[in-house]
């Protein structure tokens, strides 16, 4: 079938978070199963446009409250993923991609939704399913289901709104949606006042079916802890609410092929991997020592759980160990983990910058990865350090709990603990040092890890069983 995939950023054009990789790699597995996917997102001015050269197809007008705004509509083919660019007034062409606030962002998103659904139109190309992701395109969704259901050419096209991150709601964005000519009155009725301006909310209500990155995450967020004031519209709507776990590309994330590692190993020649720990320490300025070494790459926000992470750190590096992080966010929590690379020279390492590279570095070479997530809907970076042979410490909480298996199983991936606290994270942490004390069983694991599936095939196969049914259900309206 046709699917036509929203997202406010996808690899490898452009990059902010993992949204940009599911939209990257998803529909790569969706073509193999046979599907005719497009992705669209905004033609940022951060995209390399001389690098993919895009073709311009179309030009449609948006109207806006007070006038007309021209859409640019352009197709590029990048690693397989046919991708269509939308241009416009209120897409920046500098390189930011997210914006100070609703303000910037409510117009700029609100019309990129809108532009890439008629685009479809304009180019001759009606898409069975529309496939939205996150508050950025649950316009297109919200449209889709008022306005859209009186549109010959939309009428039939079916919705699926997946939600990557609850709490980023898409609030104040009720002026927005009037200058753009988005009733609020038909769907948007069923809502909390507090939340009829909420795009995220606009979705969840309107789109023929649900889902989220994990099925953990699925049955959190309709509990009043996890919902964060969306669970009573979740749980009405929770027969149309599935969890789909994310995916890596196993090709991309390969430790056998990957140029950026000091030295290439897979699963049966896990030696090697020993150069990788080296390579690290010398570039982290940390001392060539036989110490277990405990990494976090990772978004320094509340929800990553740097709080209970910080003690537990401190008293790590106290203990003899090594500490690697790689990340930005939050000034005051890059402020205290710098602090640890002043306080314990050559055993703590802190680099507070997106770097890529250095990431895969980290993975290749590092004993642990610490993920002591608050909530986590799925997350990658677990995969990533799975697939590498790094063994992940987490907290048992969203995807983390589906993609781990703790190692008092005899087939244990990792160390899950439960309470959010530093004490717990802290006992999860010796747990792995008990194992890692006996290299045997410590190999043993790190294979395990390596060898899991967590290639899109078994996700993309269920989205294209939810497009059939959001398809069924549009049918029988």
């Amino acid at each position: 079938m046709r699917v036509l995939l929203l997202a406010a950023e996808a690899a490898p054009l452009v990059k902010v978070g993992g949204l940009a990789d599911v939209a990257g790699s998803l529909p790569k597995a969706l073509h193999a199963l046979g599907h005719d996917v497009r992705v669209a997102i905004p033609g940022y001015g951060a995209i390399d446009w001389a690098g993919i050269a895009p073709t311009s197809r179309a030009r449609l007008d948006v109207r806006r409250a007070g006038g007309i705004e021209t859409a640019e509509i352009f197709e590029a083919t990048v690693d397989g993923v046919a991708f269509v660019l939308v241009t416009g007034p209120p897409i920046p062409r500098d390189g930011r991609i997210y914006g100070s606030g609703m303000s910037e962002d409510g117009p700029k998103f609100l019309f990129f939704s809108l532009a890439a659904l008629w685009a479809s139109q304009a180019l001759g190309w009606k898409p069975d399913v529309v496939h939205a992701n996150d508050w950025h395109t649950a316009a297109a969704v919200y449209w889709l289901a008022t306005a859209g259901r009186r549109n010959d050419f939309f009428a039939s096209v079916a919705s699926l709104f997946t939600i990557h991150n609850l709490p980023y709601r898409g609030e104040g964005a009720g002026r927005f949606l009037g200058e753009y000519g988005l009733p609020q009155g038909e769907l948007s009725s069923a809502l909390p006042a507090g939340l009829r301006d909420s795009l995220l909310a606009l979705g969840l209500v309107s789109a023929d079916i649900l889902t989220t990155v994990s099925p953990t995450y699925a049955r959190e967020i309709v509990t009043p802890e996890g919902g964060y004031g969306l669970d009573g519209i979740l749980r009405a709507r929770q027969e149309r609410l599935s969890g789909v776990l994310n995916g890596i590309d196993p090709m991309l994330w390969n430790p056998e092929t990957d140029s950026a590692l000091a030295a290439r190993y897979g699963a049966t020649t896990l030696a090697r991997r020993g150069a990788n720990k080296k390579a690290l320490q010398q570039e982290a300025l940390l001392a060539p020592e036989a110490r277990p070494l405990l990494a976090m790459v990772t978004r320094l926000d509340p929800q990553k759980g740097l709080d209970i992470a910080a003690p537990a750190v401190r008293r790590w590096l106290e203990s003899g160990g090594q500490f690697i992080l790689l990340g930005t966010g939050r000034p005051e929590i890059e402020r205290e983990f710098a602090q640890l690379e002043l306080s314990f020279p050559g055993r703590a390492s802190v680099r507070l910058r997106f770097d890529p590279v250095y990431a895969r570095r980290i993975y290749g070479g590092a004993d642990m990865l610490l993920i002591p997530s608050r909530y986590e809907p799925c997350g990658l970076t677990q995969m990533i350090a799975m697939r590498y042979g790094a063994v992940p410490v987490a907290r048992r909480t969203g995807g983390l709990a589906d993609t781990i298996t703790d190692a008092a199983e005899p087939v244990g991936t990792g160390f899950l603990f439960d309470e959010y606290s530093p004490p717990a994270l802290w006992s999860g942490l010796e747990r792995a040092l008990r194992v890692y004390a006996d290299p045997k069983k410590w190999r043993q694991m790190q294979r395990r890890g390596m060898r899991s599936d967590f290639s899109w095939s078994r996700p993309a196969a269920r989205y294209s069983e939810l497009y059939g049914r959001a398809r069924e259900i549009r049918g029988s309206a």
